[in-house]
């Protein structure tokens, strides 16, 4: 077949001839749930429970790691393990076919994609995910830290214990082939491993290193074969061995906190010069005879990575019988709709997998999976109509799926930043996302959004706490700080969004740092006037999604980028055109108590509302009555009269106003 998806679906029913038959009722494809993972494979029930039971164990290490008893997820990840390796080989990238697993990012879900015909498979993204785990769990920080401990994280091998600390870049030299056969690896030119970088006599010396500019969002890498991963990998060595991650705490303290100079914060923290510094972990790197060991065994037959010894050494966190597990079967239909949402992310792949998704979806019965996939890509591609339509059927599917509140929503949100307007639909979309919060609690994009929907409705208060969580859930996130920033300014609380913008605009996020340098500018005038000062060929956008940096400005979105997905995911540095502003879609928020005296909605969908308020009349405008926030009712009713409520809304001219918001009193 020509599909790719075809032939992958192909291959599931052939199977390999070697391989015993499934049992009739044995489903082709399993879901295994566990607390934090979602794992589909093909390779049955079993090795799906293996595969989650390993990726529990490497999450509660790493939260020792960094000394955190909880690790928050905030993207959700889905891991999908194939049985076969040249069904492994279709959906890789060609860069990582042969490789045991890799790793997929995203702004909505994280895919983890594991060949089972490898031995150890989640060894292979173990260095990704150490970068997600930080990018969530940890402030910002100096790349070396990143870098460091994802390497040292990187060797994890767990089998009657765990074992870390040895090279993560030292290669067997020789190789077992889909064959059985063990032959010298082909290519000459094999990069030194850290072990051998960092026996270097020269180092780069320590201010240089900490000091070095790099992407820590860890999809934007190059080789990690170099002096810079090496001494940083050694470096946190030691510092997880020593027990000083603590005092590494203070050092990020004084130094991204405080702005303290990087050799003065080395001697408050760690008590150490910069030399002494160097000269310490050159002689701890010389204590691990180990290292020099596994650099002589590589070069010998092996057959497992466990024959390659590692110095440290942890009990298991927890075993196969500690943790709970549902497993459910999965349509093989679905499963593709699953697989080719994968492909669709890699972008040699995203055409074929696109058609494919087409395909699912045209099928008699429908596909839902696929609608997501489909509606996913469009919203990516900012072809937002086509999103909505998408949605619309996979609704009329599966009403109850959480994936489709969720990218309801992220729909609208884009579209207002997009079109630098209101967000359409604003009470469904806060009814979608509380919904999305209810079923995966560290979501932190669905707080993001919820917040500026909140504070486009005028709620500032609920916005603020919204949105600390988004934060809260996603440190390193710059676009949830500048939302912040901005939801200060609708509360007028002027002090706190000059320290957030202020803040920005010394961090490395450049087109953070602009966007805040002008709300800085601003602000003077915004506190004096009530509105923006209005530039030449530049309009005032709302205080909602509008306002907002584009998506693309954060580490979240880098992270969803990297080189496999930046040529398919939105220009983060394309700042979108400005749209016309209509009246009273700018400009403060007010508040108003009252009784509505008539409402007239002759020019569906807008409504003129009469509101009497002491002895005087008001005139408020809704241009659509339906996506109103109404509070106290469940929608509004154009029949309403002599009914006391209070109204948010920004005014247009004198006694008359856009409304915002109703409650009824």
């Amino acid at each position: 077949m020509s599909s790719i998806g075809a032939v992958i679906v192909s291959l599931l029913i052939a199977g390999c001839a070697s391989r015993p038959a499934l049992a009739k009722d044995e489903p082709k494809w399993v879901e295994v749930h566990s607390t934090h993972f979602t794992v589909l494979t093909d390779a049955g029930e079993k090795r799906g429970r293996e595969v989650a039971l390993r990726m529990e164990q490497m999450r509660a290490v790493f939260g020792q790691l960094i000394l955190k008893d909880k690790l928050k997820m905030s993207v959700p990840i889905t891991i999908v393990a194939l049985k076969s390796d040249k069904q492994y080989g279709l959906v890789a990238p060609a860069k990582q076919s042969t490789a045991a697993g890799f790793y997929v990012p995203g702004t909505d879900r994280i895919y983890i994609v594991l060949n089972l015909f490898e031995a150890d498979p989640w060894r292979a993204v173990a260095h990704s995910l150490a970068h997600y785990y930080l990018n969530y769990n940890y402030p910002p920080v100096q790349g070396w830290f990143d870098e460091g401990l994802a390497e040292y994280f990187g060797s994890i091998y767990i089998g009657k214990q765990v074992e870390l600390g040895g090279d993560p870049e030292l290669l067997a030299e020789w190789h077992e082939d889909a064959l059985d056969d063990l032959g010298m690896r082909r290519d000459p030119k094999v990069p030194q491993s850290l072990t051998q970088l960092v026996s270097s006599p020269v180092w780069i010396s320590m201010p240089d290193l900490f000091t070095m500019k790099h992407d820590e969002s860890g999809t934007r890498e190059g080789a990690h074969n170099t002096l810079y991963y090496a001494q940083a990998w050694m470096v946190v060595h030691y510092l997880v061995n020593k027990n000083k991650m603590p005092e590494a705490g203070t050092y990020f303290d004084l130094v991204v906190n405080r702005k303290t100079p990087v050799d003065k914060a080395m001697v408050q923290a760690f008590d150490m010069s910069p030399t002494q510094m160097e000269e310490t972990v050159k002689t701890y790197f010389s204590s691990l005879s180990g290292l020099g060991i596994a650099l002589d065994q590589a070069k010998k037959p092996v057959a497992t990575p466990a024959d390659i010894p590692q110095p440290d050494h942890l009990p298991l966190p927890f075993g196969a019988d500690d943790i709970g597990m549902t497993v459910s079967p999965v349509k093989e239909e679905d499963a593709s709709a699953v697989v080719e949402d994968v492909m669709a992310r890699i972008p040699e792949h995203r055409d074929q997998a696109l058609h494919d998704l087409q395909r699912l979806a045209a099928d008699p019965k429908d596909n839902e999976a696929a609608r997501r996939g489909l509606a996913w890509d469009d919203i990516r591609q900012k072809r937002y109509d086509a999103a909505s339509e998408e949605l619309e059927k996979a609704t009329d599917l599966n009403p109850r799926d959480p994936w489709i509140w969720y990218y309801r929503s992220v729909m609208k949100y884009r579209q207002a930043q997009a079109a630098r307007q209101e967000m359409k639909g604003l009470a469904n979309m806060m009814q979608d996302l509380r919904a999305v919060t209810d079923w995966y609690p560290d979501l932190a994009d669905a707080y993001n959004m919820l917040g500026m929907a909140r504070v486009e409705g005028g709620g500032v208060n609920s916005a603020l706490e919204a949105q600390k969580l988004a934060i809260a859930l996603s440190p390193r996130n710059v676009e949830y700080q500048f939302n912040l920033g901005q939801i200060y300014v609708a509360g007028k609380k002027w002090d706190l969004a000059r320290e957030v913008f202020t803040r920005l605009k010394e961090g490395t996020d450049r087109t953070a740092a602009a966007a805040a340098k002008q709300q800085l500018a601003d602000l003077d005038t915004l506190q004096k006037y009530g509105v923006r000062p209005q530039r030449e060929g530049e309009n005032e956008s709302p205080a909602g999604a509008g306002s907002a940096p584009s998506a693309g400005s954060g580490p979240t979105e880098k992270a969803a980028q990297g080189k496999a997905t930046q040529d398919q995911d939105e220009d983060a540095d394309a700042a979108p055109k400005p749209a016309p502003v209509k009246p009273g879609t700018t400009g403060p928020v007010q508040f108003l108590k009252g009784k509505i005296v008539s409402s007239d909605c002759s020019r569906t969908p807008e409504a003129t509302v009469t509101i009497l308020s002491g002895m005087t009349t008001y005139k408020m405008h809704a241009s659509d009555y339906k996506s109103l926030v109404i509070i106290g009712q469940d929608q509004f009713s154009c029949e309403w009269s002599n009914l006391l409520v209070s109204v948010n809304y920004r005014a247009v001219g004198k006694n008359a106003g856009e409304l915002v918001s109703i409650e009824v009193r």
